[in-house]
């Protein structure tokens, strides 16, 4: 991670009121693919990860059994709080929790995460996807800003800053060491995309894999 955790937390708590309304076509095109992928049955739990104000974790909801939201930042978990409370939804747990520490004991049949691993160093995101898998979901969908070809350094879609993205290659690789195929990889632009993997056990037929 470039920033420690509290100056990561402390950003995105400062910036947590406008969060929804300052966020690019791409990031929107990028959740409305994790969503859609996704796709809980009505008696899944899903685990939202660095879930910031609940975007994916509340579309969510009404089609899952139950939906946990974790994220670092005590501001975004406010704006989330605030939103399930307007939509009175019973179903979505929120929460303090990082990817490596999310704070969460119980199931998840999908994990998902958006726009927000990239701040992780690869070796903290190979650690960040080794606990989305040590929760044995069916599958885990990550949207986030990654690179398909070497990015344009005199137009990087990310802050170099403060954001450290991975290679697919580097993603993928993470997520085939955990026991999980990478079974769909949607482009969004040169340095944004989502994966959807699906857990693979002893005689398992992994959809979407040639």
């Amino acid at each position: 991670m470039t920033e420690s955790p509290e100056e990561h937390a402390a950003r995105f708590s400062e910036m947590a009121a406008e969060y929804d309304d300052s966020q690019t076509p791409e990031y929107r095109a990028c959740a409305d693919l994790v969503i859609e992928h996704a796709a809980p049955e009505p008696d899944d739990v899903v685990l939202d990860l660095g879930a910031g104000t609940g975007a994916i974790g509340l579309a969510l909801a009404e089609r899952a059994e139950r939906v946990v939201l974790r994220d670092v930042s005590e501001g975004m978990l406010e704006q989330a709080r605030a939103k399930v409370a307007d939509r009175g939804l019973e179903n979505v747990a929120v929460g303090a929790g990082s990817f490596r520490e999310p704070n969460y004991d119980g199931p998840a049949d999908v994990v998902v995460s958006n726009f927000a691993l990239h701040h992780l160093s690869d070796a903290e995101k190979r650690e960040a996807i080794a606990v989305m898998a040590g929760y044995e979901p069916d599958r885990i969908v990550l949207g986030d800003v990654m690179f398909f070809e070497s990015p344009d350094p005199e137009e990087p879609f990310y802050s170099p800053e403060v954001d450290d993205p991975a290679t697919v290659g580097t993603l993928t690789e993470a997520f085939t060491d955990v026991g999980h195929a990478v079974v769909a990889v949607e482009r969004v632009q040169d340095q944004v995309g989502v994966l959807v993997t699906h857990r693979i056990g002893e005689g398992d037929v992994v959809p979407g894999a040639e």
